[in-house]
């Protein structure tokens, strides 16, 4: 545990891909590692990634209280809810906003960020 009682999870240059602090998990927006593939594919990537952090975390899916998710074009909405669809617990739904903007890399199709309750937090 580091400074203030804050962990950092996946940490790369810029960023990490969570911090955990204060009983819950925050989530770095998380991107497809091929950014050739189809929103579908590239959010079920994202998702996996998602998967993977909070199991380093010491949890799962079913710990996300929020989930915000950036599509450049919204049309990729339909694709995007498939892979989300297959990805979901129905018993442990999070809160969920999606919205239309722009990516860094223009052959992102799809950006989640999120906020899960932390292990043992009251």
């Amino acid at each position: 545990m580091g400074l203030h009682g804050i962990t950092r999870l996946a940490e790369e240059a810029r960023l990490s891909g969570a911090t955990v602090g204060g009983g819950l998990i925050w989530l770095a927006g998380q991107v497809a590692d091929d950014p050739t593939a189809d929103a579908e594919a590239q959010t079920a990537d994202v998702l996996a990634q998602i998967d993977a952090l909070l199991a380093e975390a010491g949890t799962d899916k079913r710990a996300l209280l929020s989930i915000t998710i950036v599509l450049p074009d919204i049309r990729d909405a339909p694709a995007m809810n498939r892979a989300w669809d297959a990805w979901l617990d129905p018993a442990h739904k999070p809160a969920r906003m999606t919205i239309e903007a722009r990516l860094v890399d223009p052959r992102w199709r799809v950006e989640i960020t999120g906020v899960a309750l932390a292990p043992g937090a009251p």
